[in-house]
């Protein structure tokens, strides 16, 4: 047992000192090959086209900047616009699909020569959509949403960083003001309509009241009542309802007389100046875009210094590996086929 051991360890050595001795046989194939493959490492390493990464994170805006959206409602009937709800309409512009296409139309397919703008549309918006990723930081990131291109020219990364943010802050603020300006013209209309209500409300009032005081004028007349009665030394004060007669033919005639060549009733319908006041601040309010901010940007945008890609260090070291492997399983792949055809011309 201890003897088929010793063997086994010996027969070990042997076969690795034929690998070596193998290998060093074939050491020109081997370094040949490493070098081929490392040398190819090298060159791509040196010609590959850097890229470099732009980001920027954006983050809720403040009171103050959605200030001029609130403009008007507070203390009103409609509801104050929050930050959520601002920030909440620039993620959707940010994320939405159609800002990426005009984003796509009117900045990226500007920057692309004749020859390489002659390629199918949809490869070249998949080769757009590789170089810009937007997203909503994890692990702590709050509110914030970031967006990051990836790009041959640092300084180009950055601007459409800059630009990507903006636009979808144009939209976002751009969808803001007409939904403020909606709900003023709503309001405007639901005034205008409750005024109108109540002109006609009060136009059926005074033709209601004239009836009324037509009846106790004939009353009057008919018991030749022109002035109203002195009751226990005073003029009696109890003359509406039924006993309205008791003003006299003389005051009811007078009165039905004003309430037909009344004008307008305007000035007896409550709070309507204020109201009038309310819908003409509503149809004429016009907000300044430039106060109106959807999002803060969280720090400046500088130009990327540093390619991310690609990593000359790492593409060199794994080009010396293979190159080494692809050397050696060459080198015994070459000995293993000259061993067998020696062990043929044996046969």
């Amino acid at each position: 047992m201890r003897d088929d051991r010793e063997r086994f360890a010996v027969a070990d050595e042997i076969d690795l000192f034929e690998l070596v001795g193998a290998l060093w046989r074939q050491k020109v194939i081997l370094l040949v090959t490493a070098c081929v493959v490392f040398a190819a490492a090298l060159v791509y390493a040196m010609t590959a086209t850097p890229l470099y990464e732009a980001k920027a994170s954006v983050g809720p805006p403040s009171q103050n900047d959605i200030a001029q959206l609130n403009y008007g409602r507070e203390g009103g009937n409609l509801k104050p616009f929050s930050v959520k709800d601002v920030y909440a309409v620039y993620l959707v512009h940010l994320q939405s699909q159609s800002l990426r296409r005009e984003f796509f139309r009117s900045v990226y397919l500007p920057t692309l020569t004749d020859a390489e703008r002659q390629g199918a549309q949809n490869g070249l918006y998949n080769r757009f959509n590789a170089m810009l990723e937007i997203g909503l930081a994890t692990k702590g990131g709050g509110d914030l949403a970031y967006v990051k291109v990836v790009q041959a020219d640092p300084r180009l990364a950055a601007q459409w960083v800059v630009r990507y943010i903006e636009m979808a802050g144009d939209r976002a603020t751009q969808e803001m003001i007409s939904t403020a300006r909606s709900d003023f013209l709503l309001a405007a209309d639901n005034i205008d309509q409750g005024i109108a209500a109540e002109r006609e409300s009060a136009r059926r009032q005074r033709e209601d009241e004239i009836i009324r005081l037509n009846e106790a004028l004939r009353v009057a007349q008919s018991i030749g009542l022109e002035k109203p009665p002195v009751v226990m030394g005073g003029v009696s004060t109890a003359m509406d309802g039924d006993l309205t007669y008791m003003r006299g033919s003389k005051a009811l005639q007078a009165e039905i007389e004003n309430l037909r060549n009344r004008a307008s009733d305007d000035p007896f319908i409550a709070r309507l100046r204020e109201r009038q006041e309310s819908v003409a601040f509503y149809r004429g309010a016009q907000f300044d875009k430039g106060l109106v901010q959807s999002y803060q940007q969280d720090g400046a945008i500088d130009s990327p210094d540093v390619p991310i890609k690609p990593n000359k260090t790492l593409i060199v070291i794994i080009g010396a590996v293979a190159g080494i492997s692809l050397g050696v399983l060459i080198a015994l792949l070459r000995h293993m086929l000259l061993v067998r055809s020696r062990g043929r011309k044996l046969q």
